[in-house]
């Protein structure tokens, strides 16, 4: 059997979520930075190449200087060639005046050999630097100046390379200015290097403070899992106790409303396996009790005795469909439509006309449209009637109709028997409950079970009142259906209207 390995927590998946940004964010502003800084100090070293070879005067055969920069060829000080008897002396007079600061060399070649060094200790000393020197010696082979960056023992040096010479000196010149890269990006170093010490110590506060932080947001959904943990068939009373109006709360509400309907469905069920128990005692008590006392030599008795059961399992069988049509009203299985109220409360006084035992009359029509499943508000409003036949005297008269109004759309049945006391009026609408506790006439009970049922799966209500005279007035209340507007008249159609009336 696989491993299934554990989910990792949402606590830590939203925490390493914003480490990533963050550490992503700190990255790009961090490397952005650095590179900025380090080309503004490369080009604050070219500058200042570019500013020592400025101060060269123009050689006799005007070599060109590559990578110095506009006016590299430009002299500021008077150092003419021509006042010196050799190449070797014009050498040891640039080396000298142009005095190397910290971080900087200056070295003067003559045929390839080091010959000249500044006797100042500012700077650093590249005369036995071999690397650099064969370098610059074959890239000014050409005669003319260059310049680059070289990584020698000494470090990395930007510098640059101009030839010298003089008419009538064979020999050749060569004047080496370098800067110790490294030395002048230490400070952009040290400063990303506090940079990345800075952000490490931000990404550390931000994971402790978004701990505790996710911690505190997430503590909502951790208590909704354990009360789901809690709950039981046996205990559906835990709720969460929501706070604030954020999504989280509008969860913790949706839950307990779930967890409402859920405990009422719950209750329902009960409620009916106990009252189907409660009922089911009763039949099988007397068929059992007739059966033991019953003497099979007798035909008379036996014949009594299958009479009762009979009566009884039949009644069983009512209950059994009682049951299933409850079930049914219950499963919010209907087929909503526009409903003629006047064709309805027609058809309802046509099948009530052939219960016998009472005068049937329809008392009012409520001519309009209501919205609601036809079969089932017949249903519901036959099963009241029905009712109203069997708890009334025979003879008395029974009025149904219907009325339209603001509130909405009113099916009501009239009778003029007893009447339900106030305190029985709710009661009455529960499984196998009857106004009176007694059964002294047939049903299962369940009839206002099913006609409340009905009613609620149209957003309605039943109620009861008393009849002018005596008697009970059971009315099902659905509510106003919605109104179609009439669509928009437009200009041109009021102006056909006016020429078809003129």
């Amino acid at each position: 059997m696989a491993h299934t390995p554990r989910p990792i927590p949402a606590r830590v998946r939203i925490l390493a979520a914003i480490l990533a940004v963050a550490c992503v964010g700190l990255a790009i502003v961090g490397s952005v930075t650095f590179l900025v800084q380090r080309e503004q100090a490369i080009k604050a070293v070219n500058d200042r190449l570019a500013a020592q070879v400025q101060r060269l005067q123009d050689f006799a055969d005007d070599p060109q200087v590559e990578e110095a920069g506009e006016g590299a060829n430009q002299a500021t000080e008077e150092l003419d060639v021509n006042d010196f008897a050799s190449i070797d002396e014009y050498l040891r007079a640039v080396v000298a005046r142009l005095v190397p600061a910290r971080g900087e060399a200056s070295l003067a070649l003559l045929d390839g050999s080091p010959r000249w060094v500044p006797q100042t200790l500012s700077g650093f000393d590249i005369s036995r630097n071999d690397e650099l020197i064969d370098r610059v010696i074959a890239e000014t082979a050409d005669g003319t100046a260059k310049s680059g960056t070289a990584v020698t023992e000494q470090g990395t040096l930007r510098y640059i390379a101009i030839p010298v010479s003089m008419p009538g000196d064979p020999r050749q010149g060569l004047y080496i200015r370098a800067i110790d890269l490294g030395g002048e990006l230490q400070p952009v170093t040290l400063a990303m290097t506090t940079y990345v010490v800075a952000a490490i110590a931000v990404l550390a506060a931000i994971g402790v403070v978004g701990w505790f932080v996710t911690g505190r947001l997430l503590s909502p959904i951790r208590h909704l899992r354990e009360t789901a943990d809690a709950i039981s068939i046996d205990d559906l009373s835990r709720r969460l106790s929501p706070h604030g109006n954020d999504d989280i709360a509008d969860l913790s509400r949706t839950v307990n409303s779930m967890l409402d309907r859920l405990e009422g469905s719950v209750d329902v069920q009960r409620q009916l396996l106990d009252d189907v128990r409660h009922e089911l005692k009763t039949p099988i008590t007397i068929v059992r009790g007739h059966l033991e006392l019953m003497d099979p030599r007798d035909a008379a008795d036996v014949a009594s005795a299958r009479d009762i059961g009979i009566a009884e399992l039949d009644r069983l069988a009512r209950l059994v469909e009682d049951i299933d049509q409850l079930a049914a009203a219950e499963a919010d299985a209907y087929t909503m439509a526009e409903v003629d109220v006047a064709a309805l409360t027609a058809r309802v006084g046509e099948l009530v006309a052939v219960i016998p035992g009472h005068a049937w009359t329809v008392e009012a029509h409520a001519d309009g449209i209501t919205s609601g499943d036809t079969d089932r508000l017949l249903q519901a409003w036959l099963q009241l009637a029905d009712n109203a036949a069997k708890y009334t005297p025979a003879g008395s008269p029974i009025e149904i109709g219907s009325a339209i109004d603001a509130e909405g759309t009113h099916l009501w049945v009239r009778d003029h028997g007893p009447g339900i006391p106030p305190g029985a009026r709710v009661r009455i609408f529960r499984r196998f409950d009857r106004a009176h506790g007694k059964r002294t006439v047939g049903g299962s009970g369940l009839g206002l079970a099913i006609v409340d049922a009905i009613t609620k799966g149209h957003s309605g209500h039943c109620d009861v009142t008393d009849t002018p005279g005596g008697g009970a007035t059971f009315t099902i209340h659905l509510p106003p259906a919605e109104v179609e507007l009439p669509a928009p008249i437009r200009a041109g159609d009021v102006v056909l209207q006016r020429e078809a009336s003129g």
